[in-house]
């Protein structure tokens, strides 16, 4: 049986793919819109954590998400690392440079 506090975590999963899918296509507004969505969701887990802990097989599946979710954010910062150098050099009032 799948608990509420399943659900956040599946609710943060799908919003870490969304993320995803955002950032491959360079909608860099539209991730940092879902990453505000997934800060509310994980202040709502925290509280609703406290209430009630997971039993064992809640647990693993709780885990086997949590490791697709670090996945997904490995994605992420690997496809915005160009991004925020080039927001870097912008901000530094660099110009961009073509080779």
């Amino acid at each position: 049986m799948k608990t509420a506090l399943l659900n956040y975590y599946q609710a943060i999963e799908k919003a870490s793919q969304d993320m995803l899918e955002a950032a491959r296509h360079g909608n860099w507004d539209q991730v940092l819109k879902l990453e505000g969505a997934c800060a509310l969701l994980i202040s709502q887990l925290k509280h609703s954590a406290a209430a009630k802990p997971l039993g064992d097989d809640e647990a693993q599946f709780k885990s086997r998400i949590m490791q697709r979710i670090l996945v997904n954010d490995a994605q992420i910062r690997q496809l915005a690392e160009p991004w925020l150098d080039e927001l870097d050099e912008l901000l530094a009032g660099r110009p961009k440079t073509v080779h």
